[in-house]
């Protein structure tokens, strides 16, 4: 009796285990996949931006499938709470960076260069650092200063490289449309002066609002 005791405590610790396992799982899955889910980031439809991936943005995806970006809390310059959402009504150029990430900063000069040729009310660089610890937030802070006009703001969750579809990778660079919409994105580095990345914001800020 006593063995038979011990093998069925064995099974429910096992099972128990076992559920623990799928949980985390489908928890990490959850948080990857946000507001992306059956938008895959290999998808193999293309939008008609599909055409501006060329020359340096060769890597840019372009979904046919639209989902609006997550409404994942970050904060602005003073520490204020804010969402995608309240940046609607202009194109957005989402920009996740840190300053571990070497082509983060190595593309930043050419995020900077991009905002300038467009007024802020049309369309807006958002480079989103994240940055965890307190002094590595404090030397972004500094580093983003250089490039002006771009603004700063932060995720200390670490947790927007995860809900894009970029899924974690870094940089990554997420065109929103006025709608607050995905209409396309990259993973890795490029010049976003560009005359194909130009051509890219042009081309949403010709749609209809």
């Amino acid at each position: 009796m006593a063995e038979n005791s011990g093998k069925k405590r064995l099974v429910v610790g096992l099972v128990a285990a076992a559920v623990l396992v799928v949980g985390a799982a489908g928890a990490l899955y959850a948080m990857r996949s946000g507001a992306f889910q059956g938008n895959g980031a290999a998808s193999a439809e293309k939008s008609d931006l599909a055409r501006h991936a060329r020359g340096g943005l060769t890597a840019l995806e372009t979904p046919v499938e639209l989902a609006v970006a997550p409404d994942q809390v970050f904060t602005d310059s003073e520490g204020e709470e804010v969402t995608f959402a309240d940046f609607r009504g202009r194109v957005v150029v989402v920009n996740l960076w840190a300053m571990w990430c070497a082509p983060c900063r190595t593309e930043m000069p050419t995020l900077a260069a991009l905002q300038q040729g467009y007024p802020e009310d049309r369309m807006l660089v958002l480079p989103i650092n994240v940055d965890t610890g307190d002094e590595a937030v404090a030397d972004a802070v500094s580093f983003l200063e250089v490039h002006e006009p771009l603004p700063f703001y932060s995720d200390r969750s670490f947790r927007l490289p995860f809900v894009f579809p970029g899924a974690g990778k870094m940089p990554q660079t997420i065109l929103l449309d006025r709608q607050g919409r995905v209409r396309a994105w990259m993973a890795g580095e490029a010049d976003w002066n560009s005359a194909e990345a130009r051509a890219l914001v042009d081309a949403l800020l010709a749609e209809e609002p």
